[in-house]
């Protein structure tokens, strides 16, 4: 596991240990990020289910001002501050120990660009949070949303709030990105 490119590219990351945590191949994490940017220009970015930090690390690498890495397992967090620290950048990020919706309800207000979320396949909880995010204010105007979810959940043709950029399926994996929705 590995940053693909930019301010990090090469760093390789170290893996949380024990099996609660699922990385993000490489493979379908460049696919992902050649979907959204693939650069960025500033910005900021909220990483839920951080796991080892990777997609945070990752788009702050690719330009994004500042990453906020939110996970709830003592062993992803301590992961993830190894990684940061390997990034000699680790003033550029926030890492929060917390339940996803807890973090979600504390960060009520603080803008971000991207949005990325990769929960555990078995407690797949993204379509609710996807209008938690909206209700808490957690998107820029034209935000951007991107979840990995297992190939079990079935997404709806339309999603209240959001436009649907594209849908892509990887083995087990699938991936959908959204943007927050033009209000008028």
């Amino acid at each position: 596991m590995r940053v693909i490119t930019g301010d990090f590219r090469g760093l390789k990351l170290e893996a949380v240990p024990g099996n609660l945590t699922r990385p993000t191949a490489d493979k379908v994490k460049e696919s992902m990020f050649n979907m959204i940017g693939p650069y960025f220009d500033g910005g900021e970015v909220l990483d839920l289910y951080a796991g080892t930090g990777a997609l945070g690390i990752e788009a702050v690498s690719r330009g994004m001002s500042h990453g906020t890495l939110v996970d709830r397992q003592y062993a992803a967090i301590k992961t993830i501050h190894q990684n940061l620290e390997k990034t000699h950048a680790a003033d550029r990020f926030t890492v929060i120990k917390a339940p996803v919706d807890k973090a979600m309800h504390n960060l009520a207000g603080h803008h971000f660009d991207l949005i990325m979320a990769d929960p555990p396949y078995a407690k797949q909880e993204v379509l609710d949070q996807l209008q938690s995010f909206l209700e808490l204010d957690l998107l820029t105007d034209d935000g951007i949303v991107l979840l990995e979810t297992g190939l079990d959940l079935q997404y709806p043709d339309a999603i209240s709030g959001y436009d649907i950029l594209r849908h892509q399926t990887y083995g087990v994996a699938q991936v959908l990105i959204l943007q927050k929705a033009v209000t008028k």
